[in-house]
């Protein structure tokens, strides 16, 4: 029970001083959409921080799981056509709203930035009707 609620304060605490770092040591937002657009976009030495922070994503994973594969013992039960639109339509959005929940909801809502405001109540808005639909069907 203890991990359940000290493995996600962990986690806030660890994405808080990640993002503060990299804004005060790189001048750079911690939005994972851009950071990936980025590096796949645009290939150049400029881009060292990008393919590095992604890296660290993906091996992050693989660590977490391998120390705590109860974390990855969820069934899915939606087929993968289902699950594939879904996500291209996630990407579609997170380029239509210049950017994903990490850039606006972590970064944007601590710098005040108005779009970042908007875009993360947006976001969270639609998530509620989606989950209440959801339950309704």
């Amino acid at each position: 029970m203890t991990s359940m609620i000290l493995l996600p304060l962990l986690g806030g605490i660890l994405i808080a001083i990640s993002t503060t770092l990299m804004l005060a040591q790189l001048g750079k937002i911690t939005g994972i959409s851009g950071i990936v657009s980025h590096s796949l976009s645009q290939f150049k030495l400029g881009n060292d921080w990008r393919y590095g922070f992604l890296i660290g994503l993906i091996l992050g994973g693989f660590v977490i799981k391998m120390l705590y594969p109860q974390f990855f013992s969820y069934p899915i039960s939606e087929n993968y056509l289902k699950l594939a639109i879904a996500g291209l339509l996630v990407g579609y959005g997170t380029r239509l709203g210049h950017g994903c929940t990490s850039g606006h909801g972590v970064c944007g809502m601590a710098r005040v930035a108005k779009r970042s405001i908007v875009a993360t109540f947006t976001f969270m808005l639609f998530g509620i009707i989606t989950v209440a639909i959801e339950g309704l069907l």
